[in-house]
């Protein structure tokens, strides 16, 4: 790994964490490598996808993940590794065969026909492989690649460490890489969990049991297991293997009208959500008459879900911004990210959110880009440093995708009318008369039950100050910093009387030997040492405050 950083141009990153020590040190015994100077002439974000490339599996799929997650790391650094390939060897079919086998026991020989030993795909974490159930259903195989847990715990425990030295001796980097390393552990943990994808796949597909255009693999749960994915095998033609130019205009219509409905619908009324609605996840599907328009959503590992009082939060972004009214914009920013109200009076603070809100300012639900407005959203809140949600992020990170992929392949189509309903229902669901009602119920609801608990709990509140059994707990926020800086100017001082005294015994010795008699060399030589004692003290003094 430090060869790879070293060639690509990272030898400060390597320095900066204390690693430059171990590189000089075993620099001959590693043989490490010297910096490429025309790599280290690309811009940093393409460094450091061609660094993970190079590093492997682990690294592609953090590289993945963090492509999808803007709130963790700098926006330049998420959109280059949405470049990442996983271009990675195949295991040899026979050995995938014999994982199969091994998860699923005597059911492998009873459920399946034949299990085609040529991958259909491999990616860093998976191997893909069709197959065929006895009764002659055709079926798609996603297995876990064998060994990719062990080397998934050995590069974590690398980055963790890395992490750490980073946080140790860097500062204001722009993102918190203990906190990312950390998400990366939740998201692959989830990801080399099939049986979780299998729940979400089942899921998504209820939801949209009903819609004749919208739907989702079927799972096989009896060939199912944590390292073994059974799901139907989809017959249609992926997005991103198709051209605009392969469909009608009609069709394309078709095609962006209802990912766009499936999309909105799941993240705004739903609140589960597809979370990467990329055309590498959406097959088209054609009709008995060959027509073209229904979608099958694929890959449902990397899934989002948003709670009621997150989507009443969105509502009131919305309202708040169509209407123009700065305070409650401000309001949901700070109870989303949970930060410091006083941030609500700050002048630069609230002419950033009036920038925002002046985006908007001649919008109105019809005419509205849901997707463009998150994004700002978005990026005022880690313009002032407030920490966005996981679930908010994925959110605006799928419908920005569903309406990218909208423009691309119609660009006449009219997402905003398509994606009016959902967000109308949306805010209706906030600011309806039965919504205003239910939530005056619940609040006169709660001051009951608080009245009736008042008169016990004031009892108990003053029998627990008769008893003297109440304690006031202070917390004085930048302490630290003062008590160190009063540390650091005390040792300072009590060096500086030790380096004094030094000096004053050793010029008494000296002068004691030049005037005695005798002129005893102890005397000389206490003085010598004394003033050796006094160099040494001030050399070290100096040197630490450099280091400080």
């Amino acid at each position: 790994m430090i060869n790879v950083l070293i060639r690509y141009g990272f030898g400060d990153v390597i320095q900066g964490t204390g690693l430059d020590k171990v590189v000089l040190d075993g620099r001959r015994k590693l043989r490490l490598a010297k910096p490429d100077l025309k790599l280290s002439r690309l811009p940093r974000s393409v460094r450091i996808r061609n660094a993970m490339e190079e590093l492997g599996p682990t690294f592609i799929k953090l590289g993945q993940i963090l492509a999808t997650r803007p709130d963790l790391i700098p926006r330049e650094w998420a959109n280059e590794f949405t470049k990442l390939q996983d271009d990675v060897t195949a295991v040899p079919g026979e050995q995938i065969i014999a994982i199969i086998h091994d998860e699923l026991g005597e059911i492998a020989d009873e459920f399946f026909e034949f299990i085609d030993p040529e991958p259909l795909a491999a990616a860093s974490l998976a191997q893909v492989h069709c197959a065929r159930l006895n009764d002659g259903t055709e079926v798609v195989l996603k297995v876990l690649r064998p060994g990719i847990r062990k080397i998934l715990d050995a590069d974590l425990e690398i980055m963790e460490l890395l992490a750490q030295l980073i946080n140790k001796h860097t500062n204001n980097i722009g993102f918190d890489p203990l906190d990312t390393v950390e998400q990366f552990r939740r998201e692959v943990t989830r990801e080399t969990d099939y049986t979780l994808e299998g729940r979400s796949t089942d899921r998504m597909r209820a939801d949209f049991e009903n819609d004749p255009n919208i739907t989702f693999p079927l799972i096989y749960w009896e060939a199912t297991t944590k390292n073994v994915l059974c799901i139907e095998q989809v017959k249609g033609v992926l997005l991103s293997k198709s051209k605009p130019s392969d469909f009608t205009l009609e069709e394309r219509e078709r095609i962006v009208r209802n990912g766009t409905h499936a999309v909105f619908r799941q993240c705004l009324e739903l609140g589960f959500f597809h979370a990467d609605p990329h055309p590498g996840n959406i097959f088209v599907l054609r009709d008995e008459a060959g027509i073209a328009g229904k979608l099958c959503f694929i890959d449902c590992g990397m899934t989002g879900s948003i709670e009621p009082a997150a989507a009443e939060q969105l509502a009131d972004i919305v309202q708040g911004t169509v209407s123009a009214d700065l305070d409650k914009v401000i309001d949901v920013m700070i109870a989303m990210t949970y930060s410091d109200p006083m941030i609500s009076s700050d002048r630069a603070f609230r002419s950033d959110v009036w920038e925002f809100i002046s985006h908007f300012q001649n919008s109105n639900f019809k005419t509205l880009k849901m997707g463009l407005l998150l994004s700002e959203f978005f990026e005022k809140l880690q313009r002032n440093k407030l920490h966005c949600p996981a679930d908010i992020v994925f959110l605006i990170k799928a419908i920005t995708t569903i309406e990218g992929v909208g423009e691309a392949l119609c660009p006449e189509f009219d997402v905003v009318a398509e994606a009016t309903p959902s967000i109308e229902r949306l805010v209706r669901r906030r600011y309806s008369y039965r919504a205003i009602r239910s939530r005056f119920q619940n609040t006169m609801l709660a001051y009951m039950e608080m009245s009736e608990t008042l008169p016990r709990e004031t009892k108990m509140l003053l029998t627990a100050i008769r008893r003297q059994k109440i304690t006031l707990n202070l917390e004085h926020r930048g302490l630290q910093d003062v008590t160190r800086s009063v540390e650091h100017a005390s040792r300072n001082i009590s060096r500086a009387l030790i380096f004094a005294a030094l000096l004053m015994s050793s010029s008494m010795l000296m002068l004691a030997y030049k005037v005695g008699d005798n002129h005893q060399i102890l005397l000389a030589i206490g003085a010598g040492l004394g003033y050796a004692a006094a160099c040494v003290l001030a050399l070290w003094t100096i040197t630490m405050g450099k280091k400080r």
